[in-house]
C-alpha cells in the first residue's frame, strides 16, 4: 500500500537519483501550502487582530509571485530560473507587514515552488532548497519600517535565499561540478547566475520612479506608513 501511495505522489526525475512530484503529488502539495498559509495567518489573526486587509494583500502578493514564476526568462538545468520579479512579490509581503507575516509567506511560497516542479535528492536538500530558501525572502520584513526598506529588505532577502541554495548545492549537487572546480565555487557560480540576474533586473525596475511610487501607494493602502 505504501509503495502504491509513493508511486502515486512521486516519480523518477529527469536526473538519475532525483525525484519529482506527479500531478497528484503537486496538487496535494499546493493544497497543503495554501491551507498552511491560511491556517497560520488565521492563528495570527486571532492572536494579534490582523485585519482581513492583511490577508488579502498577502494572498494577492503570493498569487502574483506564483503566477510570475511560470514566466521563465530562462531555466537552469538542475533547478532555478530567472523570472520577471517573482521574488520581489514574496519579499513585498514582508515589506508591507513585517517579519512574522513575511516569513510565513516565504515559507509557504517555498511549498508552492516545491509543488511547481521540485528537484529532490534528500530530505535535507528539500528543506534547504524550498521552505528554508524561499522562507528567507521573508527577511525583508525586518526592514519594513526603515527608510530604504523596500530596497534593503529585498537585497537582504535575496542574499538569504542565495545562501540556502549555495549550502544545498555544495552538499548535494557538488558531484556535478566540472573537473578541477571546487564544489563550493560551483554552487556559488551556479546559484548566483540566476538569483542575482533576476535580483538585478528587479532592482533596476524598482528604481523607476513610477514603480517605486506604486509600491509606496500599496504600502499606504495596506495601512503601514514608511519612507522609501
Amino acid at each position: 500500500m505504501f509503495e502504491a501511495i509513493r508511486n502515486a505522489l512521486i516519480t523518477e526525475g529527469r536526473w538519475e537519483g532525483y525525484y519529482q512530484l506527479t500531478d497528484l503529488g503537486a496538487f496535494i502539495t499546493l493544497v497543503i501550502g495554501v491551507a498552511l498559509f491560511l491556517s497560520v495567518l488565521g492563528f495570527l489573526f486571532k492572536k494579534s487582530k490582523i485585519s482581513t486587509r492583511v490577508l488579502t494583500y498577502a494572498g494577492l502578493s503570493l498569487a502574483i509571485a506564483f503566477a510570475l514564476s511560470y514566466f521563465r526568462l530562462w531555466q537552469m538545468p538542475m533547478g532555478g530560473s530567472v523570472t520577471p520579479m517573482s521574488m520581489f512579490f514574496v519579499t513585498f509581503v514582508g515589506f508591507l507587514f513585517g517579519p512574522a507575516i513575511g516569513l510565513v509567506a516565504g515559507f509557504t511560497y517555498g511549498l508552492l515552488q516545491f509543488a511547481q516542479g521540485p528537484m529532490v535528492l534528500h530530505p535535507f536538500q528539500l528543506l534547504l532548497d524550498y521552505p528554508l530558501a524561499f522562507g528567507m525572502l521573508g527577511l525583508s520584513g525586518f526592514f519594513y519600517k526603515i527608510k530604504g526598506g523596500l530596497y534593503i529588505g529585498f537585497v537582504v532577502a535575496v542574499i538569504g535565499r542565495f545562501i540556502m541554495h549555495v549550502i544545498s548545492g555544495y552538499f548535494f549537487f557538488g558531484q556535478y561540478a566540472p573537473e578541477g572546480t571546487h564544489p563550493m565555487w560551483y554552487s556559488i557560480i551556479y546559484n548566483s547566475s540566476y538569483i542575482f540576474t533576476e535580483a538585478t533586473i528587479t532592482v533596476v525596475l524598482l528604481l523607476i520612479p513610477q514603480v517605486k511610487n506604486a509600491a509606496m501607494h500599496i504600502k499606504n493602502l495596506a495601512g503601514k506608513e514608511v519612507t522609501i
